[in-house]
């Protein structure tokens, strides 16, 4: 059977050593005699031993990014369904690193500002895309501001759920069923409601009658006054 890529093995090996002996006390040399390779072998890969933690995420991205821009405006939202689809799948099918890597990043705060830091590129390229699809309409920044935040919660809850549980089940419903509330939420947002409705509030004793209630609403529409922006 041949052996895995050497940044494959590079990634393994680096989340076996944080695992078994500690972060701190592992060292590049560590990883690398463990990979069955040289101190610069690792260089040429990756930049420090914390990278190796987070080997994938470049290449990650950029199957994301491909998935969205091969959607039209459309198609958008299923794009975009289809890409965080994408982000689980790849913990999933390599569930035993992204186990590991789960213990680690909660007991190392280095590794978890790393992560903070990935999730962040993720949002962002979600945003972008999002606000190219929403054009110049009407807060758009915020509206994919919006879109990119659940877009990216409800992956990670549905993500952390299966990583506390230790990989005990088949996530994809799940996050289905959490992509139902996003879809929802890109709806409401994709029609924002325009600045000049209004909201009107009144107030009538119990006796009055519904037509009592209706006409004097119908008044004050007509009269213009009285509503609150």
């Amino acid at each position: 059977m041949p052996k895995p890529p050497i940044r494959q093995r590079l990634a393994e090996a680096a989340v076996a050593l944080f695992d078994e002996n500690g972060y701190d006390e592992t060292t590049v040399d560590d990883i690398a005699v463990r990979a069955g390779v040289s101190r610069s072998t690792f260089f040429r890969y990756y930049r420090s031993k914390e990278d190796a933690i987070f080997p994938d995420h470049d290449s990650l991205l950029d199957r994301i990014d491909a998935r969205l821009r091969a959607s039209t405006a459309e198609t958008a939202i299923v794009a975009i369904s289809d890409a965080v689809r994408i982000v689980l799948a790849h913990y999933v099918d390599d569930a035993e690193v992204s186990l590991r890597r789960y213990r680690l990043v909660r007991r190392v705060p280095a590794l978890r500002d790393r992560e903070i830091a990935s999730v962040a590129r993720y949002q962002r390229l979600f945003r972008e895309f999002v606000g190219e699809w929403l054009g110049d309409s009407p807060d758009a920044d915020l509206r994919a501001e919006l879109m990119a935040a659940s877009v990216v919660a409800a992956h990670n809850q549905v993500l952390r759920g299966w990583l506390r549980s230790g990989g005990a089940y088949d996530p994809a419903g799940r996050l289905d069923h959490a992509l139902g509330y996003v879809i929802a939420t890109f709806r409401h947002l994709e029609q924002p409601q325009e600045k000049g409705d209004q909201v009107v509030v009144a107030v009538f004793g119990r006796s009055a009658t519904p037509q009592v209630v209706m006409a004097a609403i119908q008044q004050h529409l007509e009269s213009g006054v009285g509503g609150t922006p």
